[in-house]
């Protein structure tokens, strides 16, 4: 599933697509925003944002197209009309003279004045978007500490989308893991240090899966992995998908669990709860 890096690349790429020109094309597959073709083409793209796994994109007569990629929602950038052969359903297509723009299988489409866009239920209700917004160190620890999330499990607070949106379940074990933290404890029950441990290596590692197409793992080492012949699977991160191989830092052999009905890998001695 993608996370939130993976949908900021692609916002990227849609971007790129579209600031190039005028969109003189519009398709929606579903009936009820037809009307919005005619209003939407002629008319200039600003920029692409997104909040978490959302992307907003913003066009210059005021109105936003909102998109959700769900499970299985996927952006294909092509050359102008130049359709990818498919079992896809086509979705959304936007086009200028040189690049078109194509969401397939999402469901979760609508058009928004801009003014309505933070009133929006998803929009409304997440928390801050770490890749699209200007958030410290300094406030994701408050965050922590706050009385609406310090007493939740880190595993559950991780993946819940009003605390921070974007992060999912790889990342949710990565953090971890690099702040030394037990998936056992909540925020009220690290010391200071894990706590600013905690808020640096979230904001370090969602940076470092969008800087680098999904790798987590310090980039040296990943890089030598790489030379040395390791597929990406095995080089990719820190612990996630890696049970029973050794720890990156110690040795120790690192362990899956289940937290919240999903998987989640951690090293017991770099995580101890002591």
């Amino acid at each position: 599933m993608p996370e939130g890096p993976e949908i900021r690349r692609a916002a990227d790429q849609v971007e790129k697509a579209l600031l190039k020109g005028r969109v003189m094309d519009v398709f929606f597959a579903f009936e009820q925003l037809k009307g919005y073709e005619s209003l939407l083409s002629g008319v200039e793209v600003k920029r692409v944002d997104t909040k978490g796994k959302a992307m907003l994109i913003r066009f210059d007569n005021g109105y936003t197209i909102y998109s959700h990629n769900q499970l299985y929602g996927k952006w294909v950038i092509r050359n102008a009309y130049n359709y990818p052969k498919t079992n896809r359903q086509l979705r959304l297509a936007l086009h200028n003279e040189k690049k078109s723009a194509l969401l397939y299988s999402a469901s979760d489409i609508e058009v928004l004045r801009d003014e309505e866009v933070p009133l929006h239920p998803f929009i409304a209700k997440v928390g801050p978007d770490l890749l699209s917004e200007e958030v410290s160190a300094e406030q994701l620890k408050e965050r922590f500490e706050s009385k609406e999330f310090c007493r939740k499990k880190w595993t559950s607070l991780l993946l819940d989308q009003s605390f921070i949106v974007g992060i999912g379940n790889y990342l949710r074990s990565e953090i971890l893991f690099l702040a030394g933290i037990h998936p056992d404890l909540r925020p009220m029950d690290c010391t200071d240090q894990q706590l600013d441990k905690a808020a640096e290596a979230t904001i370090t590692l969602v940076e470092r899966s969008y800087r680098h197409n999904g790798i987590t793992n310090d980039i040296d080492l990943a890089m030598k992995l790489k030379e040395k012949g390791q597929t990406r699977s095995k080089y990719r991160h820190w612990v996630f998908n890696r049970e029973g191989e050794p720890c990156r830092n110690d040795g120790t052999e690192i362990q899956k669990i289940k937290a919240g009905s999903r998987r989640l890998y951690f090293c017991p001695t770099c995580q101890s709860k002591i």
